[in-house]
């Protein structure tokens, strides 16, 4: 089987969750399925922004990216957050290839029309999912920041959500998990819905009960239901021991999004 797993930023703030992440990663790569790893890494550029004195701005859980902002991102998302990824693969024995989108053409962005204005935002205009096969054969696993190069030349900052969702659209995966600092998508009496399915989104989005980051997330599995992924998951990065499991057993935790 082929899994798509998003990790973001802030399960790398965590040294003994992140190494649980590895374990159960490697354990589904040993047991003979690919998996391809897209990583975010929020947390980090935001602490550096600060650290060069620039305030962090979100926008519907998108961030506003200039130009110096951009640079930092590709700095920290294709270097040391993408790097310390590949360091924890390959401290199990486990192959693992870093890259960004724009590496090999595996993603092609265009820059995202909103109103205001997003900066370097861009969204996945084309994918070319012929590396991360190369990749796979080799029995490595493709860690990719969510980074890529536009039509234009120019880099573009990537909701990681957004090309988790695309990466497992292009590659006919399986299964989409995202791992995630939260434990799921929360209803309207605040506890968490095991199940949610895409036409109970709007309606949950215009009561405020889903917003912020969760928004892109959403829209990521819609896509990726849409786009033809038969498993969409929402896992809090703490069960991600039961990733090796996640398709042949039963699973309590997070939020499985459904399309109907």
């Amino acid at each position: 089987m082929k899994f798509v797993v998003k990790l973001g930023g802030a399960a790398l703030e965590k040294p003994a969750l992140l190494q649980t992440i590895a374990k159960s990663i490697t354990e589904l790569v040993r047991d003979g399925n690919q998996v391809a790893v897209v990583h975010g890494g929020g947390v980090q550029l935001t602490r550096l922004l600060a650290q060069i004195g620039k305030k962090s701005e979100f926008i519907s859980g998108l961030r506003v990216t200039d130009a110096e902002t951009r640079d930092a991102a590709l700095m920290v998302l294709g270097g040391r957050v993408n790097k310390s990824l590949v360091a924890a693969f390959n401290q199990l024995g486990q192959s693992a290839m870093g890259l960004t989108g724009g590496d090999g053409h595996i993603f092609t962005a265009r820059k995202k029309q909103t109103i205001p204005d997003l900066g370097f935002v861009g969204e996945i205009a084309a994918t070319d999912p012929r590396w991360l096969d190369a990749i796979w054969k080799m029995g490595a696993i493709p860690v990719i920041s969510s980074i890529a190069l536009g039509v234009d030349g120019e880099y573009y900052n990537i909701n990681a959500d957004e090309m988790a969702s695309a990466c497992a659209v292009a590659t006919q995966s399986d299964a989409l998990v995202f791992l995630t600092d939260v434990p799921g998508v929360k209803g309207a009496d605040g506890n968490i819905m095991r199940w949610l399915s895409l036409n109970e989104i709007p309606a949950m989005q215009k009561a405020a009960i889903i917003s912020g980051g969760m928004l892109p997330k959403l829209n990521a599995c819609r896509e990726a239901l849409l786009g033809g992924v038969k498993r969409v998951r929402i896992l809090p990065a703490e069960a991600a021991i039961v990733l090796p499991d996640l398709c042949s057993t039963r699973v309590n935790d997070g939020t499985e999004v459904m399309v109907a």
